[in-house]
């Protein structure tokens, strides 16, 4: 036999190669054939619109075929037709760009459900691009998600605000929002909701006249909040505002009077120990004054007798013109010593 094959040249014919490539072929046909005929059945049952060529086309380009036909029957059944953008083509380009092609079908298809929600293809193709679950976003466009304000995460249980009247009031809000798909791309998050409320219910408190008012009417800070538009450039719609709980404080007011009135005093303290200590310095400024007059009366006194000398000396002066002024300064002090009374002569004898 192996003679018969190889001839007796001992190669293969043209004719024997030619059968063998054929054989290969079919082998190779009808094991495709059979891998995709299961898929290939469901898409023609289905009008799917996706051929032969096309599965093995998605499979050179690694992308998973059955993956990509379900998520186009689905399109197909739920009425997502290629008008709208939901083409084979677009399907394989989200999947090779790193999207979610099962995900956005679904989210369009549950946009189509809720007829509530306006969703298109490719808004679905960015949203999911830009890395947002798009479906759970149109679940809450039908649902409304419910904020804690304060948050849970943030540690605090309740807000704290002061009306003009100096009270303190403790306030928990729910926030009833919705996802604004229009701003689901590059919109804030819960997060800046939920500090923008805050900030608006601290205001409109302190905005408040008196403390009662917001017990009376808890509704005006929910009003006031919600005409401030705080959901502009957010991902989400604010439905509503509720004031959950309110609590009365303590008199912040009279806490900061007191205290103010505290440092007032200790300022005035300051002061009068500053003037205080400015009349003593002065005082002794003044006492080191005398005490220098009186050192250079002393020095005048002691230049006396060496100007009597001189005088002497000099002829200027004679002795009986010298005890003339010895008496006549003798007489002065003791007139002077009569002036002062007895109380002046006790100090001086001490």
């Amino acid at each position: 036999m192996n003679y018969y094959l190889l001839g007796q040249e001992g190669k293969l014919g043209v004719t024997e190669i030619a059968l063998i490539v054929a054989i290969v072929f079919l082998l190779v046909v009808l094991y495709i054939f059979l891998s995709y005929f299961k898929l290939y059945i469901q898409c023609k049952l289905t009008r799917a619109g996706i051929g032969f060529v096309d599965l093995i086309s998605m499979t050179f380009k690694k992308i998973p075929v059955s993956m990509i036909v379900q998520s186009k029957i689905m399109a197909v059944k739920a009425d997502l037709t290629e008008d709208e953008g939901v083409t084979l083509s677009a399907l394989n380009s989200h999947h090779l760009a790193g999207g979610n092609v099962p995900l956005v079908i679904r989210a369009l298809i549950a946009a189509r459900k809720a007829k509530i929600v306006s969703l298109g293809f490719k808004e679905a193709m960015a949203i999911d691009r830009a890395g947002r679950n798009v479906l759970e976003a149109v679940q809450t466009s039908v649902y409304p998600k419910v904020i804690d304000c304060p948050s849970l995460d943030s540690g605090k249980a309740k807000l704290d605000a002061v009306a003009k009247d100096g009270i303190e009031l403790y306030v928990r809000a729910r926030v009833t929002v919705r996802a604004n798909l229009q701003q689901l791309v590059g919109g804030a998050t819960e997060e800046t909701i939920t500090a923008r409320v805050g900030e608006g219910i601290i205001s409109a408190i302190g905005s408040a006249s008196s403390h009662k008012e917001v017990l009376e009417n808890p509704d005006v800070i929910s009003k006031k909040v919600l005409s401030d538009r705080l959901d502009s450039q957010t991902a989400f719609e604010i439905v509503s505002i509720d004031i959950a709980d309110i609590d009365v404080g303590g008199n912040i007011g009279a806490k900061l009077q007191a205290d103010q009135a505290e440092a007032d005093t200790k300022v005035a303290r300051a002061k009068a120990e500053g003037r205080r200590a400015m009349a003593v310095a002065s005082e002794q400024e003044k006492e080191a004054s005398i005490q220098e007059s009186k050192a250079q009366l002393i020095s005048a006194k002691a230049e006396v007798p060496m100007a009597i000398s001189d005088a002497f000396n000099s002829g200027n002066l004679g002795i009986m013109d010298y005890y003339r002024i010895t008496n006549i300064q003798a007489d002065t002090e003791m007139r002077t010593s009569f002036a002062k009374g007895p109380v002046a002569e006790e100090s001086t004898l001490e």
